[in-house]
């Protein structure tokens, strides 16, 4: 399969007034400008495919998403969708941990990445992602496939890739399990991923399959991946 992503992911967003409110742990600035939604604080609902813990990982809290029991040997993804929070325009960003769990096929990639503009229920999302594995492939082709664009549930990797090749996906720079921050900056129908504090994007989407409707954000990762993320940070324009 190749529905990868494992590293750490920044978004930006314009949020909408009922966006403002959080739970009376997460830090805002007196501009009320600025969210941050830490490990600790982070409540999710629902929570798809999957569970949630706050755990220690490589130096720091983070929100391990763990799959579910019935998902064993299945092609599904997990979806940990924030409480609170309306996004529409703005910028998120987040570090993110990905890699194959013990066990997983050969073609498994570390899958992991941020969602946003998602259904109060996961019911339909945006995607950016990684595929961890893929950053340092000796494989050209496997390189050019490192970060993926994806609407869910009608604009899948496969369906992109199928009739538009190489437009939703690109290469960057990526390593399994190791911390890679993302920032995702939305505007209307685009969205920019950024990874690692680059200065230009890694990949630029001009027509969001969900046009400009506001929504939630969410974690987001493949079952076979052991998947971490740290505090997000929602920020207006």
């Amino acid at each position: 399969m190749t529905t990868g992503r494992a590293i750490r992911c920044a978004v930006t967003l314009v949020l909408l007034p009922a966006a403002i409110g959080m739970h009376s742990a997460s830090a805002q600035d007196a501009s009320r400008q600025r969210i941050i939604v830490r490990p600790d604080s982070a409540r999710f609902t629902p929570v798809l495919n999957g569970t949630t813990r706050v755990v220690d990982y490589r130096g720091r809290r983070a929100v391990n998403l763990v799959p579910s029991p019935e998902t064993a040997g299945k092609d599904e993804d997990m979806l940990a969708v924030l409480e609170g929070h309306q996004f529409k325009d703005g910028t998120i960003d987040i570090d993110v941990a990905g890699a194959p769990r013990p066990g997983m096929p050969p073609d498994s990639r570390g899958f992991i990445g941020i969602a946003f503009r998602t259904g109060e229920r996961g019911e339909w999302s945006e995607v950016f992602y990684l595929r961890p594995t893929n950053g340092r492939s000796d494989d050209q082709l496997r390189r050019n496939h490192s970060v993926q664009y994806v609407s869910h549930p009608d604009f899948t990797w496969s369906r992109l890739r199928r009739e538009t090749p190489g437009l939703y996906e690109s290469y960057v720079d990526l390593e399994p399990a190791v911390w890679t921050a993302m920032r995702v900056v939305v505007a209307g129908t685009t969205a920019r991923l950024y990874i690692n504090g680059a200065k230009q994007p890694c990949l630029v989407v001009t027509d969001l399959k969900h046009g400009d409707a506001p929504g939630r954000i969410a974690l987001w990762a493949h079952v076979e991946t052991d998947a971490y993320f740290g505090a997000i940070t929602i920020s207006a324009p």
